[in-house]
């Protein structure tokens, strides 16, 4: 856990906005105390939820995208400390565990151009440091018994998600994306396109779904990839579900659902999916935020749903005065997933 930068007391303190009569996530959510084994207390503390930040986009620069994803993490912080802390949901339930420390690395990639080929093999390189790293601290999380939510970040992290949780469970599980792309491209050095592939392709992966695929924005190899190994990889498009109104939202969650839930299973998220939301691939058609917290809300309503990947947001790329937005939704998508899969043990 070398590479982890844990968040302290202190830094919690900062970032909560104190009220009287009020009582916030800041004031509960736990952090890891100074001094102490940090593997330690994740098996021991009460927190059922682990948050753990990846502020890079490194992956995402390296998929020829806009940077800004790395902004992510401290501003959706910022947003979930200052959540009330109520019957509905309760700060004490999460331990802030910190952020990956990819500062060296961010550093390298200021002056790449992902235009020259010799650049873009260092990104990818630079990809396959962090996805070790990533790897490696989601194995601990998920080893010591907590659910992981990730806040990224490039989409490129569900590699080391999908590694991480594979090795702590023993096995390899499944996944179920929300966005616009496949990101099952081609294995060509590693970036936030192709985390699913490489994934799938090394064992870690069994079953995928992705969750309302843009037609415009699924290339015809893709397609042909994944009708051939559909017993394993599947989907269902945006458009067949919201424009030709060929499906059914609620009927598309209970098939993809069907497909992963007999394993364990990752929840993915990308923003990017969400009309207007800044991101590297922002979309102006899509499935609505109402729409996404639903879909998040089915996913974890399950005993074998193992982790949440909340990636691909930019607040850098957002208008000044409203760019702790993307913040706040990340703070209802979080909350969102407590809440309905905490509704397990009460059923």
């Amino acid at each position: 856990m070398e590479k982890l930068i844990p968040f302290t007391i202190n830094d919690l303190a900062k970032v909560t906005n104190h009220r009287s009569g009020e009582i916030k996530f800041g004031e509960k959510m736990l952090t890891i105390p100074k001094g102490i084994d940090i593997i330690e207390f994740l098996k021991t503390c009460e927190a059922k939820y682990v948050l753990f930040g990846i502020p890079e986009d490194i992956g995402v620069r390296a998929n020829f995208g806009r940077p800004g994803a790395a902004s992510a993490w401290e501003c959706a912080i910022a947003s979930i400390a200052n959540i009330q802390h109520n019957r509905f949901c309760k700060g004490s339930q999460i331990l802030v565990l910190g952020r990956l420390n990819v500062c060296e690395e961010m550093k390298e990639v200021e002056h790449l151009d992902f235009n020259d080929i010799d650049d873009r093999s260092k990104l990818s390189q630079l990809v396959e440091i962090i996805d070790k790293d990533v790897s490696h601290i989601i194995f601990n999380i998920v080893k010591a018994g907590k659910i992981p939510i990730i806040i990224g970040g490039g989409h490129n992290n569900s590699y080391g998600n999908i590694k991480g949780t594979a090795l702590a469970k023993g096995k390899p599980i499944n996944a179920v994306n929300f966005d616009a792309h496949s990101d099952f491209r081609i294995l060509e050095g590693r970036h936030s396109g192709n985390g699913f592939s490489y994934a799938f392709e090394e064992g870690f992966l069994k079953k995928y779904f992705i969750f309302g695929l843009h037609e415009n924005y699924t290339s015809k190899s893709v397609l042909d990839i994944i009708k051939k190994i559909e017993d394993r990889v599947r989907y269902t498009t945006y458009d067949s579900i919201n424009i030709r109104k060929e499906k059914d939202f609620n009927h598309e969650l209970i098939l993809a659902s069907q497909f992963i839930q007999t394993d364990f299973y990752g929840v993915e998220v990308d923003l990017d999916a969400i009309p207007n939301i800044a991101s590297s691939a922002m979309t102006l058609s899509g499935f609505s935020i109402e729409e996404l917290r639903q879909f998040i809300t089915f996913f974890a309503k399950n005993k074998n749903a193992a982790y949440l990947h909340i990636c691909e947001g930019a607040p850098d790329l957002c208008y000044e005065k409203n760019n702790h937005l993307i913040g706040k939704l990340i703070g209802y998508l979080v909350t969102d997933f407590i809440k309905s899969n905490n509704s397990i043990e009460v059923l």
